[in-house]
């Protein structure tokens, strides 16, 4: 017998949403403080309900089993959240399978709550409201997620979705009809592709009519390939070479239990070939040229569907401000930092940043959290700040753009480290390097922690570096900032950085 769940006010803080996914069943647990969001568990177990699937769409008893197995962990959890703020929901498996009932109903009595099987369309556009509720989309966005029986797409601005749709191609399914055996040769590679291609080609007109600012990719397939570029110590979004050599490795391997790519996890090994093939074709049929990955899917949709009183609230600023409160940043300084680094930044031509960053947004949260390393240690915090940067959550920023913002805080003082851009593609290098000079500037152009100190500044950037113009005899009249200027002088010019200061 379940127990009675929690009503006390600290319980009606919770809220959980379930995916019966095709692939892996996932629970997220959330806390809701003073309108802010704080996952406070995660649990996901790989099911791959989909295996199950015979070709007359019934599903089999083991699968079954493996599924109401997870559910009785997760039923524990729910019992200390209130009813009414649970969702539990089924996908694309549970869709084709024509005893789904048979399963939901065995699975409804172990959750104790309610379980609804979502269309495809309502799949999409929940996955879409996660990602945008979590990554600030910037102007017109696609936004993939290949499950393990369907494979969503959507094009969408802000919180709307314009373009949706769900086929039924995914990771699990791809797996079990065309790479038998865990054999991974071309003819395999191929038949995945051209069968992708099939069920693509008549919707595909739908997206690549318009222009998007960004392609984000929800967790699965683009997550396990991005954590192979970051344990290969290659920090970029994912590109077609990437996809064409990890495909050659799979290939070269010849079997699943001989696939040995550093950076994939045992865990993603499975299923990571056929969603490998699922989206080299969607790069190829929507020209994608670059793919970054999403905060949040289907759960994180759920949940902010839940709490009305969070629509559309700027999830950047929320981080930020939370990370202001909880690491304790003077938070006049954070600002008066961010205005001086953005009024110098505003001054260069918009081509001097010709990559998918979002530069301004990463400078404005570099520039805001600079002294998030503070309150441990002065001499070295700018390294703290890098260390705590690079393990927290950052809701509102893709992981490339929460990799730049540490890179930048790490380099906002004291000497350069070269190295530090080395690790990122050409584009976003040349980008991060010129947003290191302006924050380091910044940084030491409001050294007084004083409003309306500084007067009107001109930068100007070409080959040579930067040049910042001062009005006549000013610095004269300031020699602390006129000697903080030549030490950051000499400090760039060390890194084969030329400042010009006039």
């Amino acid at each position: 017998m379940r127990e009675a769940p929690l009503t006390t006010p600290e319980s009606q803080q919770y809220y959980a949403a379930v995916d019966l996914g095709s692939n892996s069943f996932h629970l997220m647990v959330v806390r809701v403080v003073n309108g802010c969001i704080h996952i406070v568990g995660k649990v996901k177990q790989k099911v791959r309900l989909a295996a199950g699937l015979d070709p007359e769409f019934q599903l089999d008893e083991l699968s079954m089993e493996r599924g109401w197995k997870c559910l009785e962990a997760f039923a524990e959890r729910l019992q200390d959240i209130p009813a009414a703020n649970i969702r539990v929901v089924a996908t694309a498996t549970l869709r084709l399978a024509r005893n789904a009932e048979q399963f939901i109903h065995k699975a409804e009595r172990i959750l104790g709550h309610p379980i609804q099987v979502i269309s495809g369309e309502e799949e999409a556009k929940q996955i879409y409201l996660g990602v945008a509720y979590t990554s600030a989309n910037q102007g017109n966005s696609l936004v993939i997620d290949i499950g393990g029986a369907s494979t969503e797409i959507i094009l969408g601005k802000d919180f709307t979705p314009k373009q949706l749709v769900s086929l039924n191609m995914g990771c699990v399914t791809f797996m079990e009809r065309f790479f038998p055996n865990g054999e991974l040769n071309q003819q395999n590679f191929d038949a995945a592709q051209d069968a992708a291609r099939a069920l693509l080609s008549p919707v595909a007109d739908k997206f690549v009519g318009f222009e998007w600012r960004q392609c984000l990719g929800a967790s699965g397939t683009p997550q396990a390939i991005t954590e192979i570029l970051v344990a290969q110590n290659i920090n970029d979004t994912i590109r077609q070479t990437y996809l064409d050599d990890l495909m050659q490795q799979c290939i070269e391997s010849g079997n699943l239990n001989q696939l040995a790519i550093h950076g994939l996890s045992e865990a993603r090994k499975p299923v990571f070939a056929s969603g490998l093939a699922i989206l080299k074709v969607l790069f190829e049929q929507l020209g994608i040229q670059q793919m970054q990955i999403a905060g949040g899917a289907l759960r994180e949709g759920l949940l902010y569907g839940m709490l009305e009183n969070i629509h559309h609230n700027d999830v950047r600023q929320q981080t930020l401000d939370a990370l202001i409160e909880r690491f304790h940043i003077e938070e006049a300084q954070a600002h008066r930092v961010a205005e001086t680094a953005l009024m110098l930044f505003r001054q260069l031509p918009h081509d001097e940043l010709s990559c998918q960053l979002d530069a301004e947004a990463v400078l404005l949260a570099a520039a805001k959290l600079h002294e998030i390393g503070l309150h441990i240690d002065f001499k070295h915090s700018h390294q703290h700040g890098k260390y705590i940067l690079s393990h927290i959550s950052m809701p509102g920023f893709t992981k490339l753009q929460q990799e730049c913002i540490c890179t930048l805080v790490g380099a906002h003082r004291q000497e350069v480290d070269g190295n530090s851009f080395s690790a990122y593609q050409q584009d976003v290098s040349a980008a991060l390097t010129l947003l290191c000079k302006i924050l380091r500037i910044a940084h030491v152009l409001c050294i007084r922690r004083k409003d309306n100190l500084l007067p009107t500044i001109k930068m100007r950037h070409d080959e040579q570096g930067l040049s910042l113009y001062f009005p006549a005899g000013w610095l004269k009249k300031h020699p602390l900032l006129d000697a903080e200027l030549a030490n950051e002088k000499w400090l760039q010019h060390k890194t084969g950085w030329l400042l010009n200061i006039e």
